[in-house]
C-alpha cells in the first residue's frame, strides 16, 4: 500500500512539475518573443535609419543587399518590427527596406499624411531617393492598400506587388461601418480624440471593443494593462499571460497616433483613392493573400475582407496569383514560413518576367 501511495505521489509531483515547466515556458515566450526576434534581425544585418521626405521624418530598416529590393509596408497599429519573424528568412533573397508608416513606430506623427494618396506619394519618393531603383512592394492590411496605390500610380517604380490581406473595399464608407476595424480601433480613436484624455493605450484598453471579446476576462486584462502602464508609462505594455500576437498589439499601440485611426473613421484615408479602379491599373506581377474571416452576430466583418471581396479583387487584377491561407490577419507574423515561401516564389516569378522582357 505504501509503495502504491509513494508511486502515486511521484506521478502527481511529476505531473505538477511538467505543468509548471510548460506554464513557465509559455510565460517566458510571451515576455521575451520580441527581444529574441529582434536579436535575429540584427544578426541578419538590418540597420535602422531615418530619412526626411517633404519635411517629414520617416523611420525604416534596411537589410543586406542579397537580391532585388523589397519594400515592406506594415498595417495599422504595428510597425516595421512586426515583420521580425520573417525578416531573417527574407533577407537571404531580397534587399529589404521595411518602413514605419507615419503615425506608427518611430516615424513622425503627421496627420496631413494620413491618406493613402499622401503616404503613397511619399513612399514613391522613398523608392526613388532611398532605394534608388524599382522594387517589389509587399503591404499588409492598410499597408496593402498603400501597395495597391503605388502599383497603380507609380508603376515605373514597382517590379511586382504582394497584397497581404488588404481591406479592399471594406474601408470605404458606408461599408466600413460594419467592419471590425471601424467599430473597434477607428471608433476608439475617434472617441479618444473627443474625450480630452491623454493616454490612448489606457483609453483603448478600457473603452475599445477588442477586449470585450474576452468576456468576463476583460476587466482582468484591463487591470493588468493599466497597472503595467502606470508603472512604466514610457514602455509598451506586456502582459505575461497574453501570447505574442496579443502583446504585439500592445507594443504597437505604444507608438500609434489615434489620428491615424480617425482617418478611417471619417473616411478621409480613402480620399481620391478608388480601390476598384486602382486594382484594374495594376500591370505588374501581383499576389493576393486572403486569410480567415467571419461575421459576428451583429453582422460585423471580423476580418479585412470576406470571400466576395477577395474574389472581386482577384477578378480586377490582371496578372495575379491568389492564395487562400489558414491564418489570422497577420499571416507574416503568425505563420512566417508560409509568408517567406510565397515571397521567395514571387521573387522567382518577377525575375522570370524581367528576363523575358
Amino acid at each position: 500500500m505504501k509503495k502504491k501511495v509513494s508511486t502515486a505521489l511521484w506521478i502527481f509531483s511529476g505531473s505538477l512539475a511538467t505543468v509548471a515547466l510548460v506554464a513557465g515556458g509559455f510565460i517566458i515566450n510571451n515576455l521575451t518573443y520580441f527581444y529574441r526576434n529582434m536579436a535575429a534581425v540584427r544578426r541578419a544585418g538590418f540597420v535602422e535609419k531615418q530619412v526626411v521626405l517633404n519635411g517629414v521624418e520617416l523611420n525604416y530598416s534596411e537589410g543586406p543587399n542579397n537580391g532585388p529590393p523589397l519594400l515592406l509596408i506594415h498595417g495599422q497599429v504595428v510597425d516595421w518590427k512586426n515583420y521580425a519573424r520573417a525578416l531573417p528568412g527574407l533577407a537571404a533573397h531580397y534587399h529589404i527596406f521595411a518602413v514605419d508608416c507615419y503615425g506608427h513606430g518611430r516615424s513622425a506623427q503627421a496627420p496631413e499624411k494620413y491618406t493613402a494618396a499622401a503616404m503613397g506619394a511619399d513612399f514613391a519618393q522613398f523608392i526613388n531617393e532611398v532605394i534608388g531603383q524599382p522594387a517589389v512592394v509587399s503591404g499588409h492590411s492598410s499597408g496593402g492598400l498603400l501597395a495597391v496605390w503605388l502599383a497603380a500610380n507609380a508603376p515605373e517604380l514597382v517590379l511586382g506587388v504582394v497584397l497581404e490581406d488588404p481591406p479592399l473595399f471594406t474601408t470605404l464608407l458606408p461599408r466600413a461601418q460594419k467592419t471590425w476595424n471601424y467599430v473597434d480601433l477607428a471608433a476608439s480613436a475617434h472617441a479618444f480624440l473627443a474625450s480630452g484624455e491623454e493616454d490612448f493605450v489606457a483609453y483603448n484598453v478600457t473603452h475599445g471593443k477588442f477586449f470585450t471579446l474576452f468576456g468576463d476576462l476583460q476587466p482582468v486584462i484591463a487591470q493588468s494593462a493599466l497597472a503595467y502602464r502606470a508603472k512604466r508609462p514610457h514602455e509598451p505594455v506586456k502582459i505575461f499571460y497574453m501570447p505574442p500576437v496579443m502583446n504585439e498589439i500592445f507594443r504597437g499601440l505604444h507608438g500609434y497616433d489615434p489620428r491615424f485611426g480617425q482617418a478611417f473613421y471619417d473616411g478621409s484615408w480613402d480620399d481620391g483613392f478608388d480601390h476598384a479602379d486602382a486594382l484594374t491599373q495594376i500591370n505588374v506581377p501581383a499576389a493576393l493573400i486572403h486569410t480567415n474571416w467571419s461575421y459576428d452576430a451583429d453582422g460585423i466583418l471580423m476580418a479585412a475582407m470576406d470571400d466576395q471581396d477577395a474574389e472581386r479583387a482577384h477578378s480586377l487584377i490582371k496578372d495575379v496569383q491568389f492564395f487562400r491561407v489558414d491564418s489570422g490577419h497577420g499571416f507574416h507574423f503568425e505563420k512566417p514560413r508560409g509568408f517567406i515561401q510565397i515571397m521567395v516564389n514571387f521573387k522567382e516569378r518577377v525575375s522570370a518576367d524581367l528576363t523575358h522582357e
